[in-house]
């Protein structure tokens, strides 16, 4: 027999109505309540009845999060922030991948626009332009995630990377190192990632009184293999780098292994900073110092958004930035 609300209110030793809110993610319960209501949930191992959900709201309770890679462990993080977050507000969430693909992120959003059976999307897109991701978006609420790819009318959630890798850099530089060289991305229109890490670790030079002048090596992704290449060719340099800022910590991991491989020591010889501090970076030998972005609070954010212009479809745009924090470790010095 399904359980229900009822069940989970007797369970809780609270009404009906404060079970429903829970489910339903309001946001104006105590705390203690909400964990009390989801600790009953969680044991009778309730479901949500989605088609009668629809039925009631016009909603179905699933959303949709579609994301550029989910094998790159940034992404994976951030899916299991946001599968999380949403599952506290009642929130069943679906995840594709584009690849980064620009023709597959346009047939992912022309079908989810269509789509009736899905509340909202967060997107992570890569190669749309503005008027596509505008014209694409439909009737089902749209929050573009990650940095913006484009000037839309569109909800938007991001960290600064200029401010994040301006910090990374600057780092290393009061660390003493005066030639810091920069491994990621190809720096281009579409790439905007890439683009805005890259001015953030040029101003930092810079404001140094140094110059950042063909320390900027471009690859075709952020993959470790593609990092590994980019350090072979830097120790070919007749001045090489003294510190290396990865604009992912998957190009910083394959950074490590490669300075390994060549019997370069790090950090004394060459320091690595990397960029998102996906678990495994505490883990490395030696341990990444990097850039945390909150994945929880952009995770947070991202949810809250749409389900607030599910709410307010007509509102103002909103445009979120969610702090980031420098982590110092071993590979830094």
């Amino acid at each position: 027999m399904a359980v229900t609300l009822r069940d989970v209110a007797e369970k809780a030793g609270v009404s009906v109505r404060t079970v429903s809110n829970v489910v339903n993610g309001f946001q104006h319960i105590a705390p203690a309540t909400r964990a009390r209501v989801q600790e009953a949930l969680e044991e009778l191992n309730y479901r949500p009845n989605l088609v009668a959900r629809s039925l009631r709201q016009g909603r179905t309770g699933i959303i949709m999060l579609v994301l550029p890679e989910i094998n790159v462990s940034y992404f994976g993080e951030l899916a299991h922030e946001v599968v999380d977050y949403a599952s506290l507000c009642g929130i069943t969430v679906q995840i594709d991948e584009s690849g980064g693909d620009s023709l597959r992120e346009k047939q992912l959003l022309t079908a989810l626009s269509r789509a009736s059976w899905v509340d909202g999307v967060l997107f992570s897109s890569l190669g749309l332009r503005g008027v596509d991701l505008a014209g694409l978006a439909g009737s089902r609420p749209l929050v573009l995630l990650g940095e913006r790819t484009a000037r839309t009318a569109l909800d938007h959630v991001g960290i600064d990377n200029v401010e994040a890798a301006r910090q990374a850099v600057a780092h290393l530089i009061e660390r003493g190192r005066t030639r810091v060289a920069a491994i990621g991305g190809s720096g281009g229109a579409r790439d905007a990632t890439s683009k805005y890490r890259l001015k953030g670790f040029e101003r930092a030079v810079r404001d140094a009184g140094l110059d950042p002048e063909g320390l900027y090596l471009r690859t075709p992704d952020y993959r470790r293999g593609s990092a590994a290449s980019a350090v072979r060719e830097l120790l070919e340099w007749d001045e090489r780098p003294d510190a290396l800022f990865c604009f992912s910590d998957e190009l910083a991991a394959g950074a490590l292994r490669e300075l390994y491989e060549h019997g370069v020591r790090v950090p004394d010889e060459i320091a690595v900073m990397g960029f998102d501090d996906i678990e495994a970076s505490s883990f490395s030998t030696p341990s990444l110092s990097t850039i945390r972005p909150d994945k929880a609070g952009i995770a947070k954010a991202a949810v809250d958004t749409l389900l607030r212009r599910l709410d307010d479809p007509a509102g103002e745009r909103r445009e979120i930035n969610v702090g980031f924090e420098l982590v110092r470790r071993e590979s830094s010095g």
